[in-house]
């Protein structure tokens, strides 16, 4: 069987990253051009339509790719900085209008849904007009030509007082641009630009009337926001790309794809972003709006315990790929909650599922009933995966009450008296996963990551000092992951790699909090949400 025939064998979710990413291909086009007029910035959000569902700018394309430019791990692996002058206080938004999706029959069982965002990019080039249009129809016009193959034909004319380009390529794709007053309209549906005018001359709400994004402040190098509508049709995206990957079978891969966005509709209203510049790069905060009552339940059972064990550290080993540490006042009572949260938010049968599904994310770290583990452990449990991949994870907490612990662990887990001889802990196992009871602590999850564990304890090869101290008293999670290949990715598109280079490691801790109007989660990284946006190009 060919890869193709392999690859048949499921539905599969694929979401056309190129368009969705034209907005930061347009961003690095304007490098390469140089738009020297100069004028007071734009108000972004009075150019677009205010039933957008999703929106991100930046009002100084320099100064947000500025810290990737300035980073060690960049320029460890680059051979040169790129100039980014030309961006200097050059403004870009975009907006997504809608999500198109499709069906495309691979055999008489199978097919690709194709999901396609509708957008418009506009930028505020400050520039005269007529090196705008210049800059369209050379340097978009090359862009659109390579994304479509090459064959891209190019359109000129005069529409709506300014210059109107439009791409139509031998597949049928397509795309347009509208130079007006040195503001470029670019888009891969024709009718956001008529709206985007009727914003213009005050025929429909801008963005900046809903009032959901405030004026950037000096601070802010970019921004962006979700809209409740934006929610939903992302949800019903996610439920279906998530339920391809959980299971093979039809019917499992039906509940999931039903049940997931009944879960982030119902507890999900919008989502803000803003990315400000940090010592290590980028520092990242987003607002999940949550509904009042579920706000209200999560900030109390999520409660941060007041002091973090710093001994479970103890077992984690320096190479893990990544760490998260679970730091709740009543971990069980958590649990709970969120099940019952989950539950109240879909149907009837739905909740029945969630309630009789709810140890199955317990059960690869060897746990057979969550909530009673969760019980007899402290308010602190660190869960490690040792691979990349996400296949060996482990979870270490310090006992409370071992019987409830014991009674917690999944039945077919049998003691083994020669590795309990071997390690000087007690071990039961079974042929995946094992439980190390290792004094006050217990080690549970994948054999492989469980041994990492024990043998980094005796090593003394655990997590550094300076990592340790990330992880901080007032978040009720926090995860600590490290990679070798952004760093890499990133300096191909914008620079070029060096032949020798040496795969560079960076790391990203996220912190998640809870309040009564939204979870919030703050990320600080070398790269930062711009820089995943410009490894995707590449992919």
């Amino acid at each position: 069987m060919n890869s193709r025939d392999e690859d048949s064998q499921r539905k599969k979710i694929s979401i056309d990253r190129r368009s969705l990413l034209f907005l930061l291909s347009l961003c690095l086009c304007v490098a390469a051009v140089n738009l020297s007029c100069s004028s007071k910035p734009t108000d972004l959000r009075t150019l677009l339509p205010a039933d957008s569902l999703v929106y991100l700018e930046t009002n100084d394309l320099a100064a947000a790719l500025q810290p990737i430019i300035d980073s060690k791990a960049f320029n460890d692996v680059a051979t040169s900085k790129p100039d980014l002058s030309a961006l200097r206080g050059v403004q870009l938004a975009v907006a997504v209008s809608s999500f198109e999706t499709s069906e495309e029959k691979l055999t008489d069982e199978h097919s690709v849904a194709r999901i396609q965002p509708r957008f418009v990019a506009v930028a505020d080039t400050h520039a005269w007009n007529w090196q705008a249009v210049e800059f369209a129809k050379s340097r978009i016009n090359q862009f659109v030509n390579n994304l479509y193959g090459g064959d891209a034909k190019l359109g000129s004319y005069e529409k709506f007082g300014g210059t109107y380009l439009t791409w139509a390529a031998s597949d049928g794709r397509k795309a347009y641009a509208l130079i007006l007053d040195g503001i470029i309209y670019f888009t891969n549906d024709e009718t956001t630009i008529e709206k985007c005018l009727a914003v213009k001359r005050g025929e429909a709400h801008s963005m900046a009337k809903t009032g959901k994004i405030p004026l950037s402040d000096v601070k802010t190098l970019a921004s962006g926001y979700v809209s409740t509508d934006g929610v939903a049709q992302i949800a019903e995206l996610a439920g279906l790309s998530f339920a391809t990957r959980v299971s093979d079978e039809e019917q499992v891969q039906s509940s999931v794809a039903g049940i997931l966005p009944q879960l982030i509709r119902g507890a999900v209203t919008d989502i803000s972003w803003t990315a400000t510049g940090h010592s290590q790069g980028y520092e990242d905060q987003f607002k999940f709006g949550a509904p009042s009552e579920t706000g209200a339940v999560l900030s109390e059972t999520f409660a941060p315990a007041s002091q973090i064990n710093q001994e479970l550290f103890q077992f984690v080993p320096n190479k893990a790929h990544s760490i998260t540490l679970y730091n709740l006042d009543k971990p069980n009572i958590a649990w709970r909650a969120l099940l019952l949260t989950s539950q109240s938010k879909v149907d009837p049968f739905a909740a029945r599922l969630i309630g009789g599904f709810s140890n199955a994310f317990a059960a690869p770290y060897g746990v057979g009933d969550a909530e009673l583990f969760l019980s007899g452990v402290g308010s602190n449990i660190v869960s490690m995966r040792a691979d990349d991949q996400g296949e060996k994870p482990a979870l270490i907490a310090s006992i409370n009450n071992n019987q409830t612990v014991r009674r917690s662990l999944s039945p077919d887990l049998k003691p083994d008296k020669a590795a309990s001889d071997v390690l000087g802990f007690e071990v039961i196992r079974n042929a995946d996963t094992m439980a190390v009871f290792a004094g006050e602590f217990i080690i549970t999850g994948d054999s492989e990551a469980v041994m990492a564990c024990i043998q980094t304890k005796s090593a003394g090869t655990n997590l550094g000092p300076s990592n340790v101290k990330l992880f901080r008293p007032r978040n009720s999670a926090a995860t600590l992951s490290f990679e070798n290949e952004q760093a890499g990715l990133i300096a191909a598109l914008l620079s070029e790699k060096k032949t020798d280079a040496q795969t560079t490691n960076t790391s990203t801790i996220t912190e998640t909090r809870f309040t009564r109007t939204a979870i919030e989660r703050i990320t600080v990284s070398d790269f930062g949400l711009i820089g995943l946006l410009i490894t995707q190009l590449d992919q």
